[in-house]
């Protein structure tokens, strides 16, 4: 595809062209099989642990949209894995370095030509999306949904790092949780049934 095809189909918002881009699902569910997997949310108060380490021990590491690193101690350094919802800045990209981009918001006017054209790009499927939101009974975040896609991989390990579900607001903007179209409650409460249920989810 041209970059001019691209931003036609963008603009037109025609699915088929633009998935095309992507890796299918079941490949990227498969480059997880066996693997110890970090997802590193953005709540303010990881900026206080030192889970650093941990983080970068695992097998892959999967950050979230612009991914405030305030420091090695408490976020780690790696990156393999960046899913967005967000249109990412050159600044943010190249301190970042992601092996791998994953759209995940369905709004696929933000997704850049840059992003879009990148090694292993994922788009994720808007009935996805549409699903979770279902379940949840509220636009799902970017973190909920990559929890959700993770599960269904044959993966060893799911530890989630930065995830209070808002409590303490987040490192990537100043809006409280009534200005966001998420319900961080049903969220929380998804996570926690789901971690009861399946031993490969962890939270910190």
């Amino acid at each position: 595809m041209t970059r001019l095809g691209f931003l036609l189909a963008r603009s037109l918002r025609a699915e088929a062209p633009l998935a095309a881009l992507s890796i299918p699902q079941p490949d990227l569910l498969s480059a997880l099989a066996g693997r110890h997997v970090a997802l590193i949310g953005n709540a303010r108060a990881l900026a206080e642990t030192a889970h650093g380490p941990a983080i970068d021990a695992a097998d892959l590491v999967i950050r979230i949209n612009r991914a405030p690193m305030p420091g090695a101690a408490s976020h780690g350094t790696r990156t393999d894995w960046l899913a967005l919802a967000t249109r990412l800045g050159d600044a943010d990209r190249a301190r970042l370095d992601p092996a791998r981009i994953l759209w995940m918001s369905p709004k696929r006017k933000r997704l850049d030509w840059r992003s879009a054209t990148s090694p292993g790009f994922y788009l994720h499927p808007q009935a996805d999306h549409r699903a979770l939101a279902a379940r949840l009974g509220a636009p799902p975040t970017t973190g909920a949904l990559m929890i959700n896609l993770c599960l269904r991989a044959p993966l060893a390990s799911l530890t989630l790092y930065g995830f209070d579900f808002f409590a303490s607001l987040s490192l990537s903007g100043r809006r409280s949780a009534a200005q966001v179209p998420h319900d961080f409650g049903a969220e929380g409460a998804w996570v926690r049934t789901m971690a009861a249920s399946d031993p490969r989810l962890r939270l910190t």
